[in-house]
């Protein structure tokens, strides 16, 4: 019978036999902090926290019409200064606090770009507080123990997917307390 079997189903016989003998590649895993997907603020496509899977990650919630807006500066200049070694700025506009980011997706898109040039990953508004956060916040609020106490605050993750520290709203960006964690995560092998 295998005579008679043109070649390319002998190859594909013989391929499909041997597979149950292959080893299989791991798929490349993801920590359950990074396991969520969240629309893009720009065009609210749906996106995979995973793909930072490796990266310094710091989150920050943010609002347009705040005293602490202008860190959209400051995070902007630590994001071109460090993501080439690896770190990636989330921005997760939010409402919560002083309804101080009232617009749509698009609003908030256009004044980020329009006003701050920001070029880090942002995402869709969501809330980050209160009894509904946003599922990240909620895994990123249980691990800490502690809840944003207003916009701009600050979670930095490890290369790994574990939470290392939070800063508050007056903690600017550029503040030696999360740049010097951040160059030492960078340093880190994973």
């Amino acid at each position: 019978m295998i005579r008679s079997m043109p070649r390319y189903l002998l190859a594909l016989f013989f391929l499909l036999t041997a597979m149950p003998f292959a080893k299989a590649t791991p798929a490349a895993s993801c920590s359950p902090l990074l396991s969520h997907t969240f629309p893009r603020l720009q065009d609210e496509a749906p996106q995979s926290l995973c793909q930072y899977q490796g990266k310094v990650i710091l989150v920050v919630n943010t609002a347009s019409f705040c005293g602490f807006t202008s860190q959209y500066e400051g995070l902007e200049k630590l994001y071109a200064k460090y993501k080439d070694r690896g770190l990636v700025v989330l921005g997760f506009p939010s409402n919560d606090f002083g309804k101080q980011e009232p617009g749509s997706n698009k609003d908030i898109a256009e004044f980020c770009k329009n006003t701050y040039d920001v070029k880090f990953p942002m995402f869709a508004k969501s809330s980050v507080s209160g009894s509904n956060p946003n599922p990240l916040f909620k895994m990123l609020i249980a691990k800490t123990g502690t809840t944003p106490k207003w916009n701009f605050y600050k979670y930095l993750i490890d290369r790994n997917g574990n939470v290392v520290d939070s800063f508050g709203s007056m903690t600017k960006p550029a503040s030696s307390s999360i740049t010097g964690e951040i160059e030492k995560l960078l340093g880190e092998k994973i």
